[in-house]
């Protein structure tokens, strides 16, 4: 009986720490945004989730490295948008739309991004 109940409370703490991973509003603040424009330098088209590299100027006008997290490559196969719709712009200036992380550190959840011929992906349509 008692190998039950461990068992149980293991499962659920396991449960818990998967939710947390997947719930955007546990690591990001969805009720603000910032702008960043600056160079995309990299493209992670990787399990769980994209990331984007992008080397923005802050308010202080030093470069900063930022960095945007995204859905799923999956997700963005279901939608019709393939790596090449982000790599085409490495090296190129992009703005990206993005929900900050609560931390405070240059991280955020990709919204979206307008590349320099004036094309934009929305990847969160809802959030304008």
């Amino acid at each position: 009986m008692r190998n039950r109940i461990v068992t149980a409370l293991l499962v659920l703490c396991a449960a818990a720490s998967l939710w947390a991973h997947h719930s955007t509003t546990a690591v990001f603040d969805l009720s603000k945004k910032v702008t960043v424009t600056g160079t995309l330098t990299k493209v992670d088209w990787v399990n769980p989730h994209i990331v984007l590299s992008v080397d923005g100027k802050g308010n202080s006008g030093a470069v900063e490295a930022w960095r945007f997290e995204g859905s799923p490559p999956s997700w963005f196969r279901r939608v019709s948008i393939g790596r090449q719709d982000f790599a085409k712009a490495i090296g190129q200036t992009v703005t990206i739309e993005a929900n900050p992380a609560k931390d405070g550190t240059l991280y955020a959840y990709l919204v979206r991004i307008k590349y320099e011929d004036g094309t934009a992906l929305e990847i969160v349509p809802d959030q304008k």
